[in-house]
């Protein structure tokens, strides 16, 4: 934990901001040394929500692990969902059918969207701006009860399964996004109406919080973080997964650094997300949603009202679990907070030796210090919600 003393005969002071809630993001504590009211050093103390999931994943099934991914990153848990069902299915050398695949893409990017929403109006309450947190939460809304229609919950879904989906999607599911894709772009106008030429807004983004990409890359930050530095990488496009190489997006790039740089940067993102939306709803492939692999995906409901090898099998993987072939691997993906990777390893049981999360948020709070220091107090919230951290996703 940081040092509180105050040496002797000093000229700064010692302030401790937090642990809370409201304005960080998570239970974060700071422990800021101010001279007057600029920040001469701040230090992030993390661990006041450390969950253990790492831990418990090892006395859980891989199956049943899926649920506890939900809770690492709870504003994107369909990502986490992903993440680690990759790993899980490369262990086994599972093949997922291109339907499966083309629904996790759309809803990932649903997922983006919804997480962004977040970060925006959480972001602008902090600088002042309420308006936009009701507006934002307005159309996440929509986007949850997408989610809550296909898997039956609006935030931690486990809808992701190894070897596919838990479920074909509801036909009716597929109108509700084609009506929010008309509706979305509206709404985005209408947020950047009220913040992006107010000059209010300007003055409490524009030139604060910079981060060069010098720094960037040697604090192995990612996501708009790093892109908003002028560093051009993202996994979806270059290290593809789940068929993002067969979608065409644009990956959002700046090279001014400072917190109004990664704000038009993330809005930018959501229209590129709507875009891939499109083509995975014009795209969306005919076929099954599981991989064939009894044993170890789920029998269809149906199939276990007839057969008894089905529910036979549905009994072991619900009890037992299924035995993954010994090995170790690493999946990333692109969250909207950036790399999200699994080191998943396996001893040949039914039970994970090992899961070891690479979340971007805890790479991307070591930030925090370049982008706070030598600014004003006053300045320090727009570069904690700038950084759009998740505690749950950092503690773990």
């Amino acid at each position: 934990m940081p040092e509180l003393a105050i040496p002797p005969n000093a000229r700064t002071m010692i302030l401790n901001m937090g642990p809370q809630h409201p304005s960080t993001h998570g239970v974060l504590r700071l422990v800021l040394e101010l001279d007057g009211e600029t920040v001469v050093r701040a230090t992030p103390d993390i661990g006041y929500l450390h969950t253990g999931i790492e831990k418990s994943c090892e006395n859980m099934t891989f199956h049943q692990a899926i649920t506890l991914t939900d809770r690492i990153d709870y504003l994107c848990p369909l990502t986490n969902n992903l993440c680690y069902v990759l790993a899980v299915e490369k262990l086994l050398g599972l093949e997922v059918p291109p339907r499966a695949q083309w629904i996790r893409v759309l809803l990932n990017e649903l997922s983006r969207i919804a997480s962004h929403l977040v970060w925006l109006g959480t972001h602008a309450i902090d600088i002042g701006a309420m308006t936009v947190f009701l507006y934002c939460f307005r159309e996440r809304e929509q986007v949850l009860n997408i989610f809550e229609a296909a898997s039956g919950q609006r935030m931690m879904t486990s809808y992701f399964r190894v070897g596919g989906l838990a479920l074909e999607p509801p036909r009716d599911i597929f109108p509700r996004i084609e009506n929010f894709l008309k509706s979305f772009p509206d709404r985005l106008q209408e947020y950047e109406a009220l913040l992006t030429r107010n000059r209010i807004w300007i003055g409490r983004t524009r030139g604060v919080g910079i981060l060069s990409a010098e720094d960037a890359l040697d604090l192995g930050v990612s996501g708009p973080t790093l892109r908003a530095s002028g560093i051009d990488w993202d996994l979806r496009r270059d290290n593809p997964y789940s068929s993002y190489e067969k979608f065409s997006f644009r990956v959002p790039v700046s090279t001014d650094g400072d917190v109004y740089a990664r704000y038009l940067l993330r809005m930018d993102e959501m229209r590129e997300s709507l875009k891939i939306i499109r083509q995975a709803l014009d795209g969306l492939p005919e076929g099954p949603i599981q991989a064939h692999a009894p044993g170890v995906v789920m029998p269809e409901r149906e199939k276990m009202k007839t057969q008894m090898e089905a529910l036979i099998y549905h009994f072991k993987i619900v009890t037992e679990g299924f035995r993954v072939p010994p090995g170790e691997v690493y999946q990333a993906v692109e969250s909207p907070r950036g790399e999200m990777g699994y080191y998943v390893v396996s001893d040949g049981t039914a039970r994970p030796y090992r899961v070891k999360v690479r979340s971007p948020s805890f790479a991307n709070l070591q930030a925090l210090p370049k982008l706070a220091e030598g600014r004003l107090l006053s300045d320090l919230v727009a570069c904690i919600g700038t950084i759009d951290i998740v505690l749950g996703e950092i503690d773990r």
